[in-house]
């Protein structure tokens, strides 16, 4: 772990500071509205060890209060958390090794450390962005759940708090840097449209996943590969315009 944070330099260190103080704030919101809405402190809690996944676990918390079955609280989440797939697919050569590695990495897997990971090129800071900043949500998260959840007992409307705001300002803030690139900027306008207009009729979760065909125009252009340089000519000709001197 030390390996890691000397690998990365101190910008990128600052910013998963920042991300895990966000999560961290989130994290306790979702301990404070679980305990809160008529949970036992200890299901937030394991649940933030297990599932480890802050949109699956608003989600399915939000589907038993509401007075929804445990079946579709778990529905609910893995549509939320299929777009972990594509994650993977894009940091597969970060969580590439032995399983008792690859297994614990996959667990760390988030919006975050996908990002820092996709921030550089060079495979050795790729893989310490990704640890760094799943081990740091990973703390810091688990940590502020347990807080928000003795807490929550004290606490009357979260709402009025809008502590869950902060979750998507910080995802906002890592994808704007991204934005820069044309391709990347219209897949996500196109994505953001699609699943801002499904939203009214499908089921939470779904307008996300729809989100992804934004990506559909660029994956099917035809690309145009470049022209081989045909390098110097092996048999030049004397230029007769030119005299010898």
């Amino acid at each position: 772990m030390r390996s890691s944070y000397r690998t990365l330099d101190r910008g990128t260190l600052r910013d998963i500071l920042l991300v895990c103080l966000a999560d961290a704030i989130v994290g306790a919101s979702f301990g404070a509205i679980a305990v809160s809405g008529g949970l036992e402190p200890w299901v937030p809690i394991v649940m933030s060890v297990i599932v480890f996944a802050g949109g699956a676990q608003f989600a399915a918390v939000g589907v038993v209060l509401a007075g929804g079955s445990p079946i579709a609280a778990v529905t609910a989440a893995l549509i939320l958390n299929a777009r972990l797939l594509p994650f993977g697919f894009a940091i597969a050569d970060v969580l590439d090794g032995r399983r008792r590695i690859r297994l614990p990495g996959a667990h760390l897997i988030t919006d975050e450390s996908v990002a820092f990971a996709l921030r550089h090129t060079d495979p050795a800071k790729r893989r310490a962005a990704f640890r760094v900043c799943g081990i740091g949500v990973f703390v810091s998260w688990n940590v502020a759940v347990v807080i928000g959840a003795l807490a929550g007992t004290g606490l009357g409307d979260t709402d009025v708090l809008g502590l869950d705001a902060a979750f998507p300002a910080v995802l906002l803030a890592l994808v704007l840097p991204a934005l820069r690139d044309r391709d990347t900027r219209n897949a996500a306008l196109l994505g953001a449209a699609v699943a801002i207009a499904s939203t009214p009729f499908l089921p939470a979760g779904v307008p996300v996943l729809l989100a992804l065909v934004g990506v559909l125009p660029v994956l099917l252009r035809p690309r145009v590969e470049a022209a081989p340089d045909p390098g110097p000519d092996p048999d030049p000709r004397p230029d007769p315009s030119r005299k010898a001197s």
